[in-house]
């Protein structure tokens, strides 16, 4: 644990390295809000009572982040995330309840642009801890590490569908990549890929609609290989007040609950994408970890309680 911790310590520098060398600004994260991200995939989310209204404890900064990128150009947050995980997630290895997430946005970029951003970030701190980290990494037993190799490969949701079911993991359309498929997938690269081009309906309110293309998602996954599934999600921004009240009425959500978000997009703010990449999940694929909550002192886990 401790020469984890150690290599975790030196992932999170190098992230830092490849951003503020980018021209990125460090914000400190919002931790509580009066909404947060409802597109949790199956979690709920953690409520307190805020001098007697409710607020959420954040589980992704998404809109936060969309707000600062209208200000400041590029962004990103070390931002605590709280998602109460459906207990089967416990058997999947790869979800915490509590974690940290590197949000990054930047105003005027496309999703090809975000995957372009996502695809140096990870070869950079790949780069890193090869440099870095080799010992500790061999004695960590990590022979191997891949992820510095560039261009990654890219396929679409439907080109992806279409290798699960060649597997006879056929899914429905319109719907994430459950969990164990996405594992699969992982499990036939020996590099990071990306999967874009999700339908829509599948992800939140806040990921743009591709105008030429109805009903597809201008938006992307980064996965880890050899298994350890996904690493980066991430998408432009539906940032047109008109079309965000009509999303967030299409996934049953309450638009007056995200007043002073609707507020900043009724007054206008500029096209922006971005991605969160988990620490953890990071830390576990460079390691080479049975499992996340070894990346991680005192881990929260779905159903189990712990210091």
């Amino acid at each position: 644990m401790r020469r984890v911790l150690k290599v975790q310590a030196t992932l999170c520098a190098a992230i830092r390295e490849y951003l503020n060398g980018a021209g990125f600004t460090e914000l400190l994260p919002p931790i509580i809000g009066p909404v947060t991200d409802p597109g949790v995939r199956g979690a709920k989310q953690a409520t307190i009572d805020f001098y007697g209204r409710e607020y959420k404890v954040m589980s992704s900064a998404i809109l936060y982040k969309q707000m600062m990128a209208a200000s400041l150009g590029r962004v990103y947050f070390f931002s605590p995330n709280i998602r109460l995980e459906p207990l089967e997630t416990v058997a999947t290895g790869r979800h915490l309840v509590e974690f940290v997430q590197v949000d990054v946005e930047e105003a005027g970029a496309t999703y090809v642009d975000a995957m372009r951003r996502a695809e140096e970030l990870v070869s950079h701190v790949t780069d890193a801890a090869k440099r870095r980290l080799g010992d500790e990494l061999a004695a960590s037993g990590r022979r191997t590490l891949n992820g510095s190799g560039r261009p990654f490969q890219r396929i679409t949701y439907d080109r992806a569908l279409a290798m699960l079911a060649d597997h006879g993991r056929a899914i429905p359309y319109g719907v994430e990549i459950p969990w164990d498929h996405e594992e699969f997938l992982s499990s036939q690269f020996t590099e990071p890929f990306f999967i874009y081009d999700y339908p829509r309906g599948s992800r939140g309110f806040y990921d743009r609609e591709d105008p030429d293309r109805p009903g597809i998602l201008r938006d992307f996954d980064l996965l880890y290989p050899e298994g350890y599934g996904e690493a980066i999600s991430g998408a432009e921004r539906e940032h047109e007040y008109a079309r965000v009240i009509a999303r967030l009425r299409e996934t049953g959500e309450n638009p007056s609950k995200y007043e002073w978000y609707l507020d900043m997009l009724r007054e206008g703010i500029p096209p922006s994408s971005g991605f969160g990449i988990g620490v953890e999940r990071l830390t576990r694929y460079i390691c080479g970890l049975r499992a996340v909550w070894e990346a991680r002192p005192y881990p929260k886990v779905a159903g189990v309680f712990s210091p």
